[in-house]
């Protein structure tokens, strides 16, 4: 995707397939109110806003659609938690995009792989709108386990967060949060430091 225009037509065709605007805001790597705005932009929906919330879409699937770069990308993660020190028994792979990356985390450091589903997947725009994440029942517990969790990318911190309570809330102590870009800048999400191969920073309003 070269343009915001691109980013549009892909939110209203994976609107059209059904996808809500929290998968969407997933399958993009934009926020949620971004996901939203692009949705609305694409689609027959007045009062949209003519300009779009501030945020910056990352493409990463040059790295996404090549096993080779993708494993060569997930040990350089687990090199960065390797610094740490720390024996981990788990690493938590938050669904949809951090889960493949996860698997060559968690393959580098010879270590079991647990996936978290995020709320936002069921997210459709409303406010007042809660739902609850969910750990897939096919790979490991983190339930008495330290963990690694990772993600793409950090856009507003609120899935990395969610996933580091729902890890607590299993029995699981979360050591450290590992992404492939951070947009925030972020050094921690609740208390949980966080690594990243790429930061961005911004400069000016």
């Amino acid at each position: 995707m070269k343009n915001v225009t691109d980013l549009i037509e892909s939110a209203a065709r994976l609107w059209e397939e059904g996808l809500s605007k929290g998968e969407i805001a997933d399958e993009l790597n934009v926020s949620r109110e971004t996901a939203s705005w692009l949705v609305d932009r694409g689609t027959d929906e007045p009062a949209v806003e003519p300009s779009g919330p501030e945020d910056i879409h990352v493409d990463w699937s040059p790295i996404g659609r090549s096993s080779v770069r993708l494993a060569a990308a997930g040990r350089s993660l687990a090199h960065l938690f390797a610094e740490r020190g720390v024996d981990v028994g788990v690493v938590v792979g938050i669904e949809k995009a951090g889960a493949p990356l996860a698997t060559t985390v968690a393959r580098e450091l010879e270590v079991d792989m647990a996936t978290f589903t995020p709320p936002k997947h069921h997210w459709e725009g409303q406010e007042g709108e809660e739902y609850s994440g969910s750990f897939s029942r096919n790979f490991a517990t983190v339930e008495g386990q330290d963990c690694y969790v990772v993600d793409d990318t950090i856009t507003s911190g609120t899935t990395l967060t969610e996933t580091v309570e729902a890890v607590r809330e299993q029995g699981g102590n979360p050591v450290a949060c590992g992404v492939l870009v951070d947009k925030r800048g972020t050094s921690a999400v609740d208390d949980v430091p966080v690594e990243a191969l790429v930061r961005v920073i911004r400069v000016g309003e």
